[in-house]
């Protein structure tokens, strides 16, 4: 079988991209294969299974209709510019047209050293490939825009980090790999006809709407940050921490994209980190709103020499463009923060009663996933599996009066309103403690049970699985994950 490639990216100009060939791995093996997706991507997943399809994913051979390319772009890194990032360890195989008409990225995550690489090896370890095939593909079983998981490879080549770990590489699939940095690149150089072409790109690929709009690049502009207002929004909404929300891992798609460090909430805080290398908390879960309009005043700046041919037109347009972030954020944040707690309609006193809830949360050391779900159970008046949550019970019980009247301004017939309920609030998530298990039985023993087992549990994260309740409680003191890395 051959993969339906249609390459539009590696038409653009050489200087958008390199073209490389992925690393030969000496001895693959398929850890993983997600065949769903491949279907939906029109390709035959046995044929993906097999000795030509395991060359792909291996980099030991390239699948005709394959153009590789490494993405040049830049990026500010905790606020620091680097004018040149680009793909340093993965390798973009081709984009297909999937069943819905949508063209998808192939990429080779790990899969060698390119000329962006500054020193590295172009290799990916066997954990974080794990870690981001699991959760992204948890993040999908969600419903939130996200890049998926292809498929996992172990190379038969061992990799040197802080030990010597198996190599291995993950197959991505994104609807592109055009970050906020990929603009920052070529405004950097002051290149405006790259700006132009790459500009007239995403708007072909991702938003064709604004392509007939008066102004297409404002118009490009104002899509991008209602999509990251959503996207960002979606996050808070399950307790999910990025970790690295610099500029080269925005995707101007409105996808979740490079996972690295990231890590869900245990008790709610809105300054928890995990990432080992924000050591001043610039990516904590409550800031990452903020950052996320940060990045995009940065693509809005790249955007100028577009948007007017005059400075200060150009300047208002672009402050125009950005500016209805905080409010679509606030409107996606808050609408889901009331299905959450089981109300449909909207009053003015929600805010403070969801700023009131989150407090006694904070201070009572709540866990975020486990109180969502188990409110459900008290609003069918059950209130001791939520009650215990709390440090001192009876700060629910201070909240829950004001809660309950909020009900009986919304009426709903009480288990209709649960299962609506349990349809927005996960039983599940993948808990830091369980993830690092399943990185070390990988590691430590050769044994993916654990990781296939994760995987299947979390495709069904609304559903009880009371067979499997273990995973879905918060860790003991000894088993909290106080640290996640990169993995490069």
């Amino acid at each position: 079988m051959n993969v339906p490639f249609d390459n539009s990216y590696a038409r653009l100009p050489d200087r958008f991209f390199q073209r490389v060939e992925p690393l030969r791995s000496p001895a693959p093996e398929l850890v993983a294969l997600n065949r769903p997706l491949a279907a939906e991507l029109n390709i035959d997943p046995d044929w993906l299974a097999g000795p030509d399809g395991l060359d792909m994913l291996s980099g030991r051979a390239i699948a005709p209709g394959s153009e590789p390319i490494a993405q040049a772009y830049a990026g500010h890194q905790f606020a620091n510019f680097v004018p040149q990032l680009g793909d340093g360890r993965a390798v973009l195989l081709g984009e297909v047209v999937d069943r819905g008409g949508r063209r998808r990225d192939i990429q080779l995550k790990g899969g060698g050293r390119t000329p962006f690489s500054r020193g590295g090896d172009g290799r990916a370890a066997l954990g974080p490939v794990l870690r981001e095939y699991l959760v992204s593909e948890f993040m999908a079983a969600l419903g939130i825009p996200t890049t998926r998981a292809l498929a996992a490879v172990v190379t038969g080549e061992p990799v040197v980090r802080e030990t010597i770990l198996p190599g291995a590489i993950l197959t991505r699939v994104a609807s592109s790999h055009i970050r906020v940095g990929t603009f920052q690149y070529f405004a950097a150089r002051g290149d405006t006809d790259a700006l132009r072409l790459l500009a007239d790109h995403v708007i072909a690929r991702h938003y064709p709407e604004a392509r007939g709009a008066p102004h297409p690049y404002q118009a490009l502009l104002e899509a991008v940050v209602a999509a990251q207002a959503r996207l960002v929004a979606q996050w808070l909404l399950v307790g999910f921490i990025h970790g690295v929300m610099n500029t080269d891992n925005t995707s101007v798609a409105g996808e979740t994209i490079d996972y690295g460090p990231c890590a869900f909430m245990d008790a709610y805080d809105p300054a928890t980190v995990f990432s080992s290398i924000d050591r001043q908390g610039r990516y904590a879960y409550g800031n990452q709103p903020r950052i996320a309009h940060w990045n995009l005043a940065r693509f809005a700046e790249t955007l100028l020499p577009l948007l007017a041919d005059d400075d200060d037109a150009a300047l208002a347009a672009a402050q125009e463009g950005i500016a209805p972030f905080a409010g679509a954020f606030e409107r996606a944040y808050f609408t889901g923060l009331r299905r959450k707690i089981g109300v449909l309609d909207e009053e003015e006193g929600d805010v403070a009663l969801i700023n009131e809830l989150f407090q006694r949360m904070t201070t009572n050391q709540v866990d975020f996933t486990l109180f969502f779900r188990r409110l459900g159970t008290a609003a069918l008046c059950q209130d001791e599996p939520v009650r215990s949550l709390f440090v001192d019970p009876t700060a629910f019980d201070g909240w829950a009066g004001d809660w309950r009247a909020r009900l009986a301004r919304d009426p709903q017939d009480p288990a209709a309103r649960r299962a609506a309920m349990d349809r927005v609030n996960p039983a599940f998530i993948p808990r830091n403690h369980q993830v690092e298990a399943m990185v070390a039985a990988a590691l430590d023993r050769q044994d993916f049970g654990p990781f296939r087992h994760l995987l299947d549990l979390l495709s069904r994260p609304y559903d009880d699985q009371p067979e499997q309740a273990r995973f879905a409680e918060p860790p003991q003191p000894h088993e909290r994950v106080t640290a996640t890395f990169c993995g490069t």
